[in-house]
């Protein structure tokens, strides 16, 4: 059983990929080519969003998106205490603080009633992160920001195809940052990113920041890094595109047989009102995690654990002087968080096979 099944979707769209890797071999246009073009009117289209702009993965497209809105040393960002390290990362390579609030538990997303009493006369930016697929209570968020005119940066690296009353993800806030990693709902053959906004202010300036800070050859009004989507990932990207609306609409089908299936045993993903799920991971609670995860690996059934440590407690974050119990909700999510397989082409029975060991193991009393 794969944990995510890349091969079969290859097939679909291998027709169409060769046609187009075919044009691109015999252009020789592989960095900047028209093919990012085109991906970046799809992507802005499909977010509907003014700009949408292709970038060279995930991380970057935070980073592009800090430099845009000025961070510098100094400055403090608020983000989730309970994601993967890039959000914080990015904060940091600028010479910024992370700043971390609590999660909501049931949703796994920042809790916007922590916001409020991290906001200092320091704070730059609020860097929410739509966790695993689903987005965070951006209202809430955005409010919180104006009133204290600050930009919101949407981590949606998860959640791109993810709806919030009626929106879509990185379609939400100040700008929003996509990213295209293989293994995210929609994916590339490599690294790769995009940001989002309805700034034209802010979309110029991080078109400079991707290639170098020019804004055109060999002209540098900015300090910027060379974060070019390259042209080969932008047709990957557009092929699947093209089937992108359906295998959303599969991942939520196959999220909610999951959790039909599940409920009575363990803690199953909680939707909130409101929004839609993309499950970039599907993502279950229980205790005695590493017990159950090892008997699901022994009967075959491949798992992942995003995350086993919060960001508070990373080494690196050490001299910040947050240990254990500064943030409960996120401790308690990193000792229990498990994540089963998920992917657009899962069976039915494959699903019944996933659903029916965790019940097993549970009703063995391996974990409750």
């Amino acid at each position: 059983m794969e944990f995510i099944d890349l091969k079969t979707q290859h097939g679909v769209i291998k027709k169409g990929l060769d046609s187009r890797l075919s044009r691109i071999f015999e252009s020789c246009q592989f960095i900047m080519g028209p093919e990012v073009t085109e991906l970046d009117q799809a992507l802005a289209e499909y977010a509907g969003v003014k700009h949408a702009i292709s970038v060279s993965s995930g991380t970057d497209a935070l980073l592009l998106s800090l430099m845009a809105l000025g961070i510098k040393p100094g400055d403090e960002v608020i983000t989730t205490a309970f994601t993967f390290f890039a959000t914080a990362e990015v904060i940091s390579l600028l010479g910024a603080t992370p700043v971390f609030v609590d999660i909501d538990p049931a949703s796994f997303n920042i809790d916007p009633a922590g916001l409020q009493g991290a906001i200092t006369e320091k704070t730059r930016a609020i860097m929410p992160v739509s966790l695993y697929g689903q987005c965070a209570d951006m209202d809430a968020i955005n409010k919180i920001a104006a009133g204290a005119g600050l930009p919101v940066i949407e981590d949606g690296a998860q959640s791109f195809g993810a709806e919030y009353k009626g929106k879509k993800s990185c379609g939400l806030s100040t700008i929003g940052c996509a990213s295209f990693f293989p293994a995210k709902p929609l994916g590339c053959y490599g690294d790769g990113g995009a940001c989002f906004t309805n700034d034209d202010n802010l979309a110029a300036r991080l078109r400079q920041l991707l290639n170098h800070g020019q804004d055109r050859r060999y002209n540098h009004p900015l300090i910027g890094t060379n974060a070019r989507m390259d042209t080969i990932q932008a047709a990957v990207l557009l092929e699947k595109l093209a089937i992108f609306p359906g295998e959303v609409e599969t991942r939520a089908r196959i999220g909610a047989r999951y959790s039909g299936l599940l409920k009575e045993a363990v803690s199953v993903p909680v939707i909130s009102q409101g929004n839609t799920h993309v499950f970039a991971q599907y993502t279950i609670r229980v205790k005695s995690r590493d017990m159950v995860q090892q008997d699901l690996n022994k009967a075959g059934i491949p798992t992942a654990v995003h995350y086993p440590k919060p960001l508070h407690l990373q080494p690196v974050y050490a001299h910040l002087g947050l240990g254990q119990v500064s943030y409960p909700a996120a401790e308690a999510a990193a000792e229990e968080v498990l994540s089963l397989p998920m992917h657009p082409y899962l069976s039915d029975e494959e699903i019944e096979e996933v659903a029916n060991a965790v019940i097993q193991i549970i009703k063995d009393g391996r974990a409750g």
